[in-house]
């Protein structure tokens, strides 16, 4: 079991590029994770955001492993919390299936893509700024494993 964190966005601050490092290096080998970048699709003032949110479609299909789970990350998603992460993350391990997490762009993401995933989770019911989702889902990941594990990391 694999787990792809596929990302809309290649060109992130500084701090959310080694908030992301730093929990997503904390996960043994045994719970491989690998962050993809896709990049944004052109976005201009006219931009027909329909087409941009295809484009970005499309680039995110081509990067989920053949047979993934797909997990999408979205507003309009279920909430999820920390013991429901780690209860999850258990699975997939005993699954052995391999698992894509899917952020999209800032624009949210195409209709195909969210007909694609097989569930669909929401962070917060606050909008948050698109760097700091990454972030958030590296560190639930490793919450979760650590919770999994019963690692000190993750206290009540």
């Amino acid at each position: 079991m694999r787990i792809e964190l596929i990302s809309v966005g290649h060109k992130l601050p500084d701090w959310a590029q080694e908030g992301t490092r730093t929990y997503l290096k904390r996960l043994p080998a045994g719970c491989p994770v690998r962050l993809t970048e896709i990049p944004s699709a052109p976005r201009g003032k006219n931009a027909d955001i329909d087409r941009v949110k295809t484009m970005e479609a499309e680039r995110i299909e081509r990067a989920i492993p053949s047979g993934a789970r797909v997990i999408l990350f979205d507003e309009r998603g279920r909430d999820h919390d920390t013991r429901q992460w780690a209860a999850s993350l258990g699975d997939w391990l005993v699954e052995g299936r391999d698992v894509a997490l899917v952020i999209g762009g800032p624009d949210g993401v195409a209709k195909s893509l969210r007909q694609r995933a097989d569930e669909t989770w929401r962070l917060s019911a606050l909008t948050l700024p698109h760097p700091l989702v990454r972030v958030l889902v590296a560190e639930q990941l490793y919450r979760a494993w650590s919770l999994h594990q019963n690692h000190p990391y993750h206290r009540e």
